[in-house]
């Protein structure tokens, strides 16, 4: 039965019931929807009933029927069944779901909202929002202006309204890329145990592509390398970067948390941050890792220039580092350690077993059974730990190193004691990073490949391929999966696919066409720059770019395109029947009563459109999986059949 159809029919079933009726006669939307939350018994009979509505909200297990709510209210959203709201005359504004705000006493904002999500615009021309608010004074609706320093949705979301917005979405214009150039995708790769093997690039709000990505890649990434905005203003990134301390910290707290889903239990995330945050983002992310779980904060001398009109110039950047469980990776794995060359070696006494380094013998922190004398042999004289350390080792296990020659005293033999570390153990163990990095070149470096690499300045400090390079070095090995959500220039997927590592990265912007996506061509194409040479790199590999599917951001481009406010007017009968706008909208009186005023005819086009643009609900910006075959959506049936087999939903 088409939509249309139905939502009369379950309108007439509803209007049976006089408790789900207001004062003139039209059904209650309020009433209706607390009744589904109560699992109401009239509802209950009058939906199950009727054999399209039993169909449609309730699921049979083995011989019981059980109540969909969450379709069921969303039905009623989507079809506008509550289009009157005639006990809300004149009045448009936010509800908690039975009440206005304004109306109540008991609503309290506090942070960290547990719930909080922000909108999907990010550009740093989304500096200020415009909304249209009804004046009792004037009877007019006027425009109003509010500089957006904290961009949240308008709204506390409920929960179901938050499970449908991290539900997952159908993904489009799917592209594959190949040494031979682009071609369609006909299959998604996995290995045997149904893991998607692919190199993805996702457009799309990152947040909701993360929550997709639980569906198959939950527990399955090794390492997270982000570089989110800085909130500094003047960073340069595309993104709305002005944010105060905890609208910028809810942002990053959003995100995180799927994040840690996605990390496999020995995996880690590096995080990449300026001062102003460091010390906010370190809080947090002890919240949600756990304080045990950090590993360090490496600094990374990113500039070598000074800024002479600063009292101190800065020249570095903080990272971040944890692990998902730090005691499960120490028990399991052995990275984090990087490839030894074999600088500093030698073999001065022809020690049969190889070239090897002197290590100090003597370590910081008192211990009991390692408070001993030592001997030099040559000289005679006698060693002893200094003030608040210890030796190495025990005085047994001193003893053994001693017979089997790995305890030597200096090349002249003529000092204290160390001990050998051969070249062979060092290769297997790998060196200990530091947490001071000055050789893996500076964001100069960066700018000046990608410039040279895309023959145009398109993004301010981007990361060097180098520094990128020790990151994986140290969190991954070869066919592990590297995620970076914010993909900007695309550096860690070219360096991820250089070094054979599996990646993802999801960017919203849409100079992902002209950044990563592009990049990652030439990379395939065998470009030189960055690291190519130090890993011999040669060209080759392949990825998958897809997108959210979009649907009131559809709308959105479709009122910014009108000419003329009778284009709009025609568009919104098909924007009403066809959109999510928001579920506080009075249609009638907007139809038959705003566009029609005077005070409205004379707003500028471009104000007429905000006002249109306003009117669409940001929490459906993109296509659920769930429902993108409904034809009004229009997917093609490609996509459809990508779509389900991404989330292996055939």
């Amino acid at each position: 039965m088409p939509t249309i159809n139905f939502k009369e029919k379950l309108e007439k079933l509803l209007k049976k019931e006089k408790i789900f009726l207001d004062e003139s006669n039209e059904i209650d939307y309020i009433k209706v929807k607390d009744s589904a939350d109560k699992i109401d018994a009239k509802l209950i009979e009058i939906l199950i009933s009727d054999k399209e509505a039993k169909k449609k909200f309730f699921i049979k297990i083995k011989d019981i029927f059980v109540f969909n709510i969450n379709d069921f209210k969303f039905f009623l959203e989507e079809n506008k069944v509550n289009n009157s709201y005639t006990q809300y005359k004149n009045r448009i504004g936010l509800t908690d779901g039975k009440k206005f705000l304004k109306d109540t006493n008991d609503v309290v904002l506090d942070f960290p909202f547990k719930d909080c999500v922000l909108e999907g615009g990010q550009s740093t021309e989304e500096g200020t929002d415009t909304y249209f608010e009804y004046s009792d004074k004037t009877g007019k609706y006027e425009e109003k202006t509010g500089k957006r320093n904290e961009i949240f949705f308008n709204s506390v979301l409920a929960h179901d309204e938050i499970d449908r917005l991290f539900d997952p979405k159908a993904l489009v214009c799917w592209k594959r890329y190949t040494k031979k150039g682009k071609q369609s995708v006909k299959e998604i790769k996995r290995d045997e145990d149904g893991i998607i093997r692919e190199n993805l690039i996702i457009k799309g709000n990152n947040l909701l592509v993360l929550q997709s990505l639980k569906k198959k890649f939950a527990g399955k990434v090794k390492l997270i390398y982000i570089d989110p905005p800085y909130n500094t203003g003047n960073d340069g990134f595309k993104y709305n970067d002005n944010f105060n301390h905890s609208t910028w910290l809810t942002f990053m707290k959003n995100r995180l948390e799927v994040a840690r889903e996605l990390l496999s239990n020995s995996g880690s995330i590096f995080i990449s941050i300026d001062d102003r945050e460091f010390a906010y983002l370190k809080i947090l992310c002890d919240e949600i890792f756990g304080e045990e779980n950090f590993l360090n904060d490496i600094i990374w001398n990113s500039t070598k220039s000074v800024t002479n009109t600063a009292i101190i110039s800065v020249s570095h950047t903080h990272n971040l580092v944890y692990f998902k469980d730090k005691d499960y990776y120490i028990k399991n794995r052995t990275e984090f350690r990087l490839a030894e060359n074999g600088e500093g070696f030698s073999n001065p006494d022809n020690d049969p077993r190889g070239v090897w380094k002197a290590d100090p013998f003597q370590v910081g922190g008192w211990r009991p059974n390692q408070q001993y004398e030592i001997k030099n042999p040559n000289t005679g004289v006698i060693y002893k730990p200094n003030e608040n350390c210890s030796w190495k080792n025990d005085f047994n296990k001193f003893q053994e190193l001693l017979e089997d020659n790995r305890i030597v005293f200096g090349v002249d033999g003529k000092v204290g004691p160390q001990r050998k570390r051969f070249l062979f153990e060092a290769e297997e163990r790998g060196k200990v990073a530091k947490t001071i990095w000055d050789d893996v070149g500076t964001t100069t470096n960066g700018t000046q490949h990608l410039n040279s690499l895309l023959k145009r300045n398109l993004f301010t400090n981007p990361k060097p391929e180098s520094f990128l390079q020790k990151v994986l070095e140290l969190g991954t090995q070869e066919n592990d999966i590297v995620l970076d959500f914010f993909g900007g220039s695309g550096t860690t997927g070219a360096v991820a696919h250089k070094m054979n590592r599996q990646y993802v990265l999801i960017e919203q912007m849409d100079y992902i066409h002209d950044l990563p996506e592009a990049r990652l061509i030439k990379v395939i194409q065998g470009e030189q720059g960055g690291i190519s040479k130090s890993v011999n790199w040669q060209g080759g590999g392949e990825f998958i770019y897809c997108e959210l599917a979009r649907w009131n951001e559809t709308a959105k481009e479709k009122i910014l395109a009108c000419e003329s406010l009778e284009e709009l007017i025609k568009f919104f009968n098909e924007m009403s029947k066809k959109y999510f706008l928001n579920y506080n909208l009075i249609i009638k009186e907007f139809t038959e009563k705003v566009i029609k005023e005077k005070e409205f005819k004379n707003l500028s086009l471009e104000e007429q459109k905000k006002m249109f643009i306003a009117m669409l609900d940001n929490n459906q910006m993109y296509i659920n999986e769930s429902e993108m075959e409904d034809g009004k959506f229009g997917i093609d049936k490609e996509d459809v059949v990508l779509t389900k087999e991404f989330y292996n939903n055939k």
